[in-house]
């Protein structure tokens, strides 16, 4: 008995300092200083092209542009997109290197992890001039006073040291750096497809504890939040069902599928704040690397 009070204790406190130890442990790093001016206009483009506009601005409700406030039901709890407008109730006492680090970290200006319904694993290829640009842009939206509202997650997933496990697990770098052997336009529509575009986060099966599946990339998601679902858009799907780049990269544009439907829910959403802003070239070339066979 005493051997097993002893090795129960020993047990305990090896798991409390384990536990402790994460809970201590400082996840991202300080960011270099960024001293380059950004291109408010650039900034916009890629705003549009990262999503942070239809996250970030509850159309449903009128909201105000990037106050927040959109909903994201998942199987670990409800999150809602928080105010990211230059003001005290959004991002107001931040600065650059703060801005650089959540986005390209995942990381708050006070050290805490961010839950990965923010897509921070795809922009981690950013530069630092793409982060003055972003941050040039948002300094020109009008400041709101709405209130930020935490998450609402379930037991265990509401202790947000516990993703600095996860992150040990799934934060992968993202596959946005150039191919040699390919031309400039492929290789435009690789940073956009698996950076600013995110396009895994939701065309990529989920594990149990929601990481990407590397091993079914684009191979589609039938457990999207709200129970939405993405179709696989591989190349070999994509050819299957019709599309070639052509049609894909209008229906980027237009949101009309090759048989005329026409896109609903997220991929809806998608096309009407992302990428029916961007322009042909860039809507070309996700679109040529999509359907390419030997990507």
């Amino acid at each position: 008995m005493r051997r097993l009070f002893w090795g129960v204790a020993a047990a305990g406190t090896l798991a409390g300092g384990a536990i402790l130890a994460t809970v201590a442990w400082p996840v991202g790093a300080v960011p270099r200083p960024i001293a380059l001016v950004g291109d408010p206009d650039r900034g916009a483009y890629l705003a549009r092209a990262a999503g942070c506009i239809a996250c970030h601005t509850d159309f449903e409700r009128g909201g105000a542009p990037l106050a927040g406030g959109v909903a994201l039901t998942t199987d670990f709890g409800t999150i809602r997109s928080p105010n990211v407008t230059p003001g005290p109730a959004g991002i107001g006492g931040w600065n650059v290197e703060d801005f650089a680090r959540a986005v390209r970290q995942g990381v708050s200006p006070e050290g805490e992890p961010y839950y990965p319904a923010f897509p921070y694993p795809f922009y981690a290829g950013f530069s630092d001039q793409d982060i003055a640009d972003l941050w040039a842009a948002f300094q020109t939206v009008p400041a709101s006073d709405a209130a930020s509202a935490p998450p609402d997650m379930r037991f265990p997933f509401d202790q947000r040291w516990g993703l600095k496990l996860w992150r040990a697990l799934y934060k992968h770098p993202p596959f946005v750096e150039p191919v040699e052997s390919r031309d400039a336009a492929w290789n435009r529509g690789r940073a956009l497809v698996e950076g600013a575009a995110h396009c895994a986060a939701c065309h990529t099966p989920r594990t149990a504890l929601g990481g990407r599946d590397l091993s079914a990339r684009y191979a589609g998601n039938d457990d999207l939040p709200g129970g939405e679902g993405a179709p696989a858009i591989d190349a070999a799907s994509l050819a299957a069902g019709g599309w070639d780049t052509d049609a894909l990269a209008y229906a980027l544009r237009s949101g009309i599928t090759p048989e005329g439907d026409v896109f609903g829910g997220g991929m809806g959403e998608v096309v009407m704040h992302g990428t029916s802003w961007l322009s042909d070239a860039d809507l070309q070339a996700m679109a040529a690397y999509l359907t390419d066979p030997d990507p």
